[in-house]
């Protein structure tokens, strides 16, 4: 079985339909489960359209298949400080994506990984659940790197652009920190591409997605 994970789509419709053409053959077979890790909307035009693909893939395999999370802009939405898509204002589209966005939760969690927008808090090992706050979960910055004392499974999060994780103004990829952290957000209204995380569970090993490939 593969976790499949990938964040921050930001409204960019055409990068997430490229991202599906890959990932949706594994779905269909059973032989996966897709983890959205937050993020959906403003960047691009396409945020009403975005939300509501991964809605249908949800209804079509099952939201134990489809994970989406929540993440800080989404948060915004339901602070009543922004609107799902201000230019494109739809109300019934976004009463129905604001009642979506109710019942995402911040965290998902494997034997191998937790899947979280932005972080969790990280100075109380397994305690992480309980001890973890809304803004650990969807606005932690700056990204933390290196091992987490005492959690034997990986963080898997967006929310902060590899390329400044990696100091990198060019690097655009899932940024693994040798350690304990997998950050996918690939900045992708800059990019059009999202990057792809794949977890193998049978053998416990990530690996990004090559597009060249």
């Amino acid at each position: 079985m593969k976790v499949v994970a990938i964040s921050d789509i930001h409204g960019c419709l055409d990068a997430l339909q490229d991202a599906l053409r890959v990932i949706e053959p594994y779905l269909q077979k059973g032989a996966a489960q897709l983890v959205f890790c937050g993020d959906y909307i403003h960047g691009r035009d396409d945020s009403y359209e975005v939300c509501e693909t991964i809605i249908a893939l949800q209804e079509n395999y099952g939201a134990d298949k489809v994970v989406a999370l929540l993440g800080n802009h989404e948060k915004q939405v339901l602070d009543k400080s922004q609107m799902v898509d201000e230019k494109n204002f739809d109300y019934a589209r976004e009463d129905r994506l604001i009642e979506w966005f109710k019942t995402l939760p911040l965290y998902y969690e494997t034997k191998d990984a937790i899947f979280v927008h932005a972080g969790i808090n990280e100075d109380v090992g397994e305690g992480w659940p309980y001890e973890s706050t809304t803004y650990d979960f969807l606005e932690r910055h700056p990204a933390r790197i290196g091992a987490v004392k005492g959690l034997n499974k990986k963080v898997v999060a967006g929310h902060a652009g590899t390329y400044r994780i990696s100091g990198d103004s060019y690097f655009h990829k899932i940024f693994y920190d040798g350690a304990s952290h997998y950050y996918i957000d690939g900045t992708v209204v800059a990019t059009g591409y999202l990057p792809i995380l794949m977890l193998d569970s049978d053998k416990s090993k990530f690996y990004e997605y090559d597009f060249g490939s």
